[in-house]
């Protein structure tokens, strides 16, 4: 098989992250910035009616692997929450999206790229066509892939919180290949979880390489991948055996 293209998973695949939504840090500082635009709630309320709203919105999307939009529930809230005086009559608040990247900033505890990452795609830059297809939402994935110096690599990235669904959806991995002009024979889909990635990718003809990361799940019934790496310097390999 000649592979023209290559889709990637983002966290537990390229980047070793770790984050901790139930960190009380969090809730304390945006209660603290809160001060600023009127808003008086203490960290446990603040708490309370993100993860209120988030479920809220996932309740009502009618999809069967809903995703909520981050930047949208700080929309929400700010809508319920703010002074009439401070509110932006008929365009999105831009605080919003400051606090989606400010929670996910705190949240955050690891941020850093799996060994052989950068050498392994400077390489394949120069061969392949290269995309991501993550879950997650944009206000947080493009910036992480910016920090870690990985911005500039792919065309298209698809992120989950875009779409209002999440992997195993086909109509990402679908949106990712249409992005890459190539058909699923083309393309090898690289991922550490074995439902939302390998089963995800599979089932629409991709080529699959499961990295057995420090994340992710590791095994599901009646599902293979083509190909195992315990080490993402071994990627070389794996595109070597797949393309016989």
């Amino acid at each position: 098989m000649k592979i023209k293209g290559i889709i990637f998973d983002i966290n537990g695949t390229l980047i070793d992250i770790l984050t901790d939504e139930g960190h009380e840090e969090i809730y304390r500082a945006v209660s603290h910035f809160l001060t600023y635009r009127g808003i008086r709630l203490n960290r446990w309320e603040v708490k309370e009616a993100y993860f209120r709203i988030m479920d809220s919105q996932r309740k009502a999307c009618a999809e069967k692997y809903a995703e909520f939009d981050a930047v949208a529930v700080w929309q929400e809230f700010l809508g319920g929450y703010l002074p009439a005086s401070q509110r932006t009559l008929g365009a999105p608040d831009p605080t919003a999206r400051f606090l989606a990247e400010m929670y996910r900033g705190i949240s955050r505890f690891r941020l850093t790229l799996y060994p052989d990452v950068k050498a392994a795609l400077d390489e394949f830059r120069q061969q392949y066509k290269m995309a991501v297809v993550s879950d997650g939402q944009s206000a947080w994935a493009v910036p992480e892939l910016r920090a870690v110096g990985l911005a500039a690599y792919f065309d298209p990235v698809i992120i989950s919180g875009d779409f209002g669904f999440r992997k195993p959806d086909r109509r990402l991995f679908e949106s990712a290949l249409k992005g890459l002009a190539l058909n699923p024979e083309q393309v090898v889909f690289v991922g550490n979880d074995m439902y939302r990635d390998i089963y995800g990718a599979g089932r629409l003809g991709l080529k699959t390489v499961f990295f057995s990361s420090n994340q992710g799940r590791k095994e599901m019934d009646g599902v293979n991948p083509d190909y195992i790496i315990y080490k993402f310097a071994e990627i070389r390999q794996a595109l070597e055996f797949l393309q016989g």
